[in-house]
């Protein structure tokens, strides 16, 4: 006679992410003190990332190193 096992440790869960489901961009509010860079690393873990970002907000961003408080920029994915 087998035993089963009540932890369920011999299951398997095979998932499948739809990548078109993912949200392609965020839209984040410069607050005081962040710069590109910061936003980066809080987003990418990379403060050199800064130039995705930048590239994203051309329509609203003439110089990466000039950024507003309160002002949305999009992150992409």
């Amino acid at each position: 006679m087998k035993l089963v096992d009540p932890t369920f440790s011999d299951l398997t869960l095979n998932l499948t992410i739809d990548p078109s489901l993912a949200p392609k961009q965020q839209i984040y509010t410069v607050a005081a003190g962040d710069s590109l860079s910061k936003i980066a690393k809080q987003f990418y873990g990379n403060a050199n990332e800064y130039m995705k970002i930048f590239e994203a907000n051309k329509d609203r961003l003439t110089d990466p190193n000039v950024i507003k408080v309160g002002q949305q920029l999009v992150i992409p994915s």
